[in-house]
């Protein structure tokens, strides 16, 4: 169960940093409350996987979904650069993240 509560902390993570996107410096108030609730969820279900999984592990797995989530969405909703080297760097993270669950 940990795992998925890890999961969900990641996916909360990408979700936290879409809204502070949108939020444009806290100017709109729709995303800018869409962030606050989506990244205390996130830290929620962290210390929730915290519980049975290794700090370092959970961590690095958390902001290597997040960071891995946030670039994808980026490339897909916001126009950002896909270019192959960062495609590349991209899987890297993923390849991490999936070692270290494989790993534990």
């Amino acid at each position: 169960m940990a795992w998925i509560f890890l999961f969900i902390a990641g996916i909360c993570e990408i979700g936290a940093v879409a809204s502070l996107k949108l939020a444009e410096g806290f100017k709109k108030l729709v995303p800018s409350i869409c962030f606050v609730v989506i990244g205390l969820s996130s830290f929620y279900f962290l210390s929730l996987a915290l519980k049975e999984i290794p700090m370092g592990t959970a961590y690095a797995v958390w902001t290597g979904i997040g960071s891995a989530g946030s670039v994808a969405l980026g490339m897909i909703f916001f126009q950002e650069s896909k270019d192959r080297i960062r495609i590349f760097l991209l899987s890297l993270i993923i390849i991490g993240v999936i070692g270290l669950k494989i790993s534990q």
